[in-house]
C-alpha cells in the first residue's frame, strides 16, 4: 500500500468512528485536528487516535495502554490483542464512559 491509499484508507475509518459516536447518542465529545482524533468524556478522561504514516498503522493510546493496528487481509487488526480496530475503539470507550454503548 502506497501513502495516498494508507490516508484514504485511515480517512474512512476515522469517519466511521465518528458516525458510530453520533450515531451510539453516547456523551462522547471528538475532534480531529491534523492526523489526531480525540475522544473526550465526561471525565476529562481521552481516548487518542492517530496514523502513523511511516509504519503504515493506526494507534490508540487510552487508559488501558497503547495499540498498534495494521491492515491485515483488509481489517484494521491490533497487534496486541488481535482485535478489529472499531471493536477495541467500542470497548475503550465503554470503560473511559463508564457504560455500555450501543453501536454497530
Amino acid at each position: 500500500m502506497n501513502d495516498t491509499e494508507f490516508h484514504q484508507l485511515v480517512d474512512e475509518q476515522m469517519q466511521n468512528i465518528e458516525e458510530a459516536i453520533d450515531d451510539s447518542g453516547a456523551d462522547i465529545d471528538y475532534e480531529v485536528t491534523g492526523n489526531v482524533m480525540t475522544l473526550e468524556f465526561e471525565d476529562r478522561s481521552q481516548v487518542i487516535i492517530n496514523r502513523q504514516e511511516p509504519m503504515h498503522e493506526i494507534w490508540l493510546a487510552s487508559k488501558s495502554g497503547g495499540f498498534h493496528f495494521k491492515l491485515i487481509e483488509g481489517k484494521w487488526t491490533c497487534s496486541k490483542t488481535q482485535l478489529e480496530l472499531m471493536a477495541m475503539v467500542k470497548e475503550e470507550c465503554e470503560k473511559h464512559a463508564g457504560e455500555s454503548i450501543d453501536w454497530v
